[in-house]
């Protein structure tokens, strides 16, 4: 009934016009709805963007469990090449720089050193950790060490201690030896 009144009003040709259009654009809108579900079409097809690799030197310093801070990320990421990636404990902002060849070489021995020694767990162990992942190309090659509670040293031998202390001072040396871009 729609039909007919519509087609008196408007003629018989307008009519089909209109049913053109709106089957057209009903037709995009579908096309549209798909290609945005399913993630396929133009641009899709474009190249991703090149994702960095995995880093060489990777420092992170998480807090206690009891505290409430929810920004974790690492504090430095150092690439092959001496590209670095720096965040402050309070800003999620990184920085872009870069760490000196020598410094690199320097602690990638140290790491290898202090793989070998005993830094022991303090009797009080909910305290913070840090951590330092060493990963050079070939995977049977990385270290990971981990120090719990890196502040306490109750209930440690004196080795341990100094064994951590050298942690602690290559933690900082990589810290430190960033230089912004």
């Amino acid at each position: 009934m729609r039909t007919a009144r519509a087609a008196r009003l408007f003629g018989e040709a307008r009519l089909g016009r209109v049913a053109q259009r709106r089957g057209w654009r009903a037709g995009a809108v579908t096309a549209l709805a798909v290609v945005m579900l399913t993630g396929t079409g133009v641009f899709a097809m474009a190249d991703p963007a090149p994702v960095p690799g995995v880093a060489l030197f990777t420092l992170t310093a998480m807090p206690a469990g009891w505290q409430t801070r929810t920004d974790l990320h690492p504090s430095l990421e150092i690439q092959p090449d001496g590209r670095a990636v720096k965040r402050a404990e309070n800003s999620a902002q990184p920085v872009t720089g870069s760490v000196p060849a020598d410094v690199i070489g320097a602690a990638a021995a140290e790491v290898k050193a202090l793989a070998a020694v005993d830094m022991g767990t303090p009797e009080q162990a909910d305290k913070g950790t840090s951590i330092i992942d060493y990963m050079p190309q070939s995977p049977d090659q990385d270290v990971h060490l981990i120090v719990y509670a890196p502040e306490l040293g109750d209930g440690l031998d004196d080795g341990q201690k100094a064994s951590r202390k050298r942690f602690d001072d290559l933690f900082e040396r990589l810290l430190n030896a960033f230089v912004p871009a």
